[in-house]
């Protein structure tokens, strides 16, 4: 009796090496970027006179043109490819960064705003396609690594806004510098991006893949719960940190640690996540995860001091972390022969999730205070706990047998 051997893995080219490498850097510059960003908007408002009233309608203005930026980058991309797109966005996005800190009247933020978030949502399609292309040559998952490697960069970005507060730099040359240093970076990174030679037709089968049409109803519970995610990702990206300036009276170099508490714990969240999937099981991680969102939430609006703010996000991070990356994979095992296609809808919940988010968070806070605000992202979580369900590890939609 002869046993057969196990199936050698081909080797990987090294041009796909080389440019999953140079997108995981992609990723990384966009992390930094993002986060000098959101962990400033108590700097921002103050330099331009911006009202609480007013604030939200500038934050929500970004997820919307976001929105209108991927959905002109998947045009470009198609007649140019992803390579050339995100070469020549990402490099843009550090100007626009450097504009916010250079304008003072509000025709100035809302033009650089307005760039920002065209350039974001063409960056974040262009950066994704190229990203399930290599996927798509590779065989295997690759994703999570590329939005650790965000993570890793909110977190650098977050330290480097705390510095600047805490040696009062003012925006003008934190965002100048931080776009002289990032900008030269991405253009260094771009040369390494893989394109047709290392990729050949895997971009554009991936795209075909996702634009297979599938059933919306049995995806709408993960719809919803991938709504919610993002919906308290929003809340702390956009306010965490005016929440502990404003709300609990914190210095604003201290308040930066709260998003920077937060992408330490996603980071930490999604090295350790598939493991206890493995162990437990994925509903029993979502609702954990769902749970502890909800009491990062709770604690946070019933927090004393500073210190207590900051860990009460940090708890938040690790319950948010555990929730995404299985919306994703959910929708993969109910449609296992369509899971590109499943990912790309699920993929547009979290621009609902952002455009929601922001306003519902800053209007509560406007008529209240934070403190009431942040319950409302609180109850959305928890509304994740019934659709746990939806999370099991067995297809829903498996192939009937004859």
């Amino acid at each position: 009796m002869s046993v057969e051997a196990p199936l050698a893995v081909p080797p990987v080219p090294p041009g796909l090496r080389a440019g999953r490498a140079a997108l995981a850097v992609s990723f990384l510059l966009q992390g930094v970027t993002f986060a000098l960003l959101v962990t400033c908007i108590p700097e921002i408002q103050h330099r331009y006179g911006l009202s609480d009233g007013l604030l939200p309608v500038f934050l929500a203005a970004v997820p919307i043109l976001a929105g209108v930026g991927s959905l002109t980058s998947e045009q470009l991309v198609r007649r140019t490819g992803a390579r050339a797109v995100l070469r020549v966005v990402q490099p843009a996005i550090c100007l626009s960064l450097a504009a916010v800190g250079l304008g003072d009247a509000l025709w100035q933020l809302a033009l650089s705003l307005g760039a920002f978030g065209l350039l974001v949502g063409a960056l974040d399609a262009s950066m994704n396609m190229l990203g399930v292309g290599l996927q798509h040559r590779y065989g295997r998952s690759i994703m999570i690594g590329f939005h650790a490697a965000f993570s890793l960069g909110g977190i650098l970005g977050a330290a480097v806004a705390g510095l600047g507060s805490h040696y009062d730099l003012g925006l003008p040359p934190l965002f100048g510098v931080s776009a002289l240093v990032i900008a030269p970076l991405a253009l260094l990174t771009g040369t390494r991006f893989a394109g047709p030679a290392e990729l050949g037709d895997a971009v554009r089968e991936a795209a075909e893949a996702a634009a297979r049409s599938i059933p919306w109803r049995p995806l709408l519970p993960l719809c919803l719960a991938m709504a919610f995610a993002y919906i308290a990702d929003a809340s702390v990206s956009n306010y965490s940190v005016k929440y502990l300036t404003d709300g609990l009276g914190s210095r604003e170099d201290l308040a930066k640690l709260s998003y920077l508490g937060y992408m330490v714990a996603m980071l930490l969240g999604r090295a350790l996540g598939d493991r206890a999937v493995q162990r437990f099981g994925a509903v029993p991680v979502v609702r954990v995860g769902a749970a502890l969102a909800a009491l990062g939430f709770a604690l946070a609006a019933a927090a004393p001091g500073t210190w207590a703010g900051i860990a009460a996000f940090t708890v938040l991070g690790f319950g948010i972390c555990a929730i995404i990356p299985q919306v994703f994979a959910a929708g993969g095992r109910l449609f296992p022969a369509d899971s590109d296609a499943a990912v790309a809808r699920l993929n547009l919940f979290n621009y609902v999730g952002f455009l929601i988010g922001s306003p519902l968070v800053g209007a509560i806070a406007d008529a209240g205070s934070y403190r009431w605000a942040l319950l409302a992202p609180m109850l959305l979580v928890l509304a994740v706990l019934p659709l746990a369900e939806r999370f099991a590890p067995a297809p829903v939609l498996a192939p009937a047998t004859p």
